[in-house]
């Protein structure tokens, strides 16, 4: 069968299906779809169909296109529709979330398969609702129980739809852990005085120390008024008398 001809087969699978289709999925379905035919299709034919089907949807005029999400291959509505779509689910089709559950999510996506403690241990706080939640929105599954620890805690991973709901194709898609705190490194910036301190608070001190200087000198005593003209001559002669010998009187 030539590829012109399986193409609106892939394509009707995919539109179809409740989850993700890989390269693999097409291939088995369509070969079961006609079994009956001598020569069955090679996945190499139908990963080259996906590429044009991929190609032909990524023009302008359609408002949708075929992209790997999920595990698999999905048609998904271009960002420029997202807002109209809104419109069909309301506030479900906007809602987020919360951070607990984000924080929650992002530590058993980078350290799966993880034990609840394991992810208490590293958030600091109580994870069983966040946990709960993320089971109910099917983000996360249980994958088995950890042997070596006492009580064989069970132990999360993500799920399918934790690709899909985040748009990448496997969890090798995330970024990486240095990646991140690289993005977040910040140069240092250097604070000079004016750029935190108006010159008017300068100006105001200024005029400050200027007023508590004039009082200051308002505040000294003047030497000449408090304690006269000061003759050193006058000083110097009444101590040279005190300091004199007495002399005996003379008779008459």
């Amino acid at each position: 069968m030539e590829i012109s001809q399986i193409i609106p087969h892939i394509e009707a699978l995919i539109f179809a299906s409740d989850k993700a289709l890989n390269a693999n999925d097409v291939t088995e379905l369509i070969n079961n779809a006609f079994g009956f035919l001598e020569e069955r299709i090679t996945l190499d034919q139908v990963e080259s169909a996906l590429n044009g089907i991929q190609e032909k949807y990524s023009t302008e005029f359609y408002p949708f296109e075929l992209k790997q999400s999920g595990g698999g291959w999905q048609f998904l509505t271009k960002p420029d529709f997202h807002k109209t779509i809104a419109q069909l689910n309301g506030d479900k089709f906007l809602k987020r979330l919360s951070n607990a559950a984000l924080e929650s999510l992002a530590i058993i996506a980078y350290k799966q398969p993880i034990t609840k403690g394991e992810v208490e241990a590293i958030r600091g706080v109580n994870s069983d609702y966040s946990i709960q939640k993320l089971l109910e929105k099917e983000l996360i599954i249980i994958s088995g129980r950890n042997e070596n620890l006492p009580g064989k805690p069970l132990v999360y991973s993500t799920s399918r739809n934790f690709m899909d709901y985040f748009g990448i194709n496997s969890t090798e898609d995330l970024p990486k852990i240095k990646e991140v705190l690289a993005d977040q490194i910040v140069e240092a910036t250097v604070i000079k005085p004016e750029d935190f301190t108006d010159n008017s608070v300068f100006d105001q001190t200024a005029a400050l120390e200027a007023e508590m200087d004039a009082q200051e000198d308002m505040d000294t005593p003047n030497a000449e008024e408090e304690t006269g003209d000061f003759n050193a001559d006058e000083i110097d002669a009444v101590d040279a008398d005190d300091s004199a010998p007495e002399q005996p009187e003379q008779p008459e």
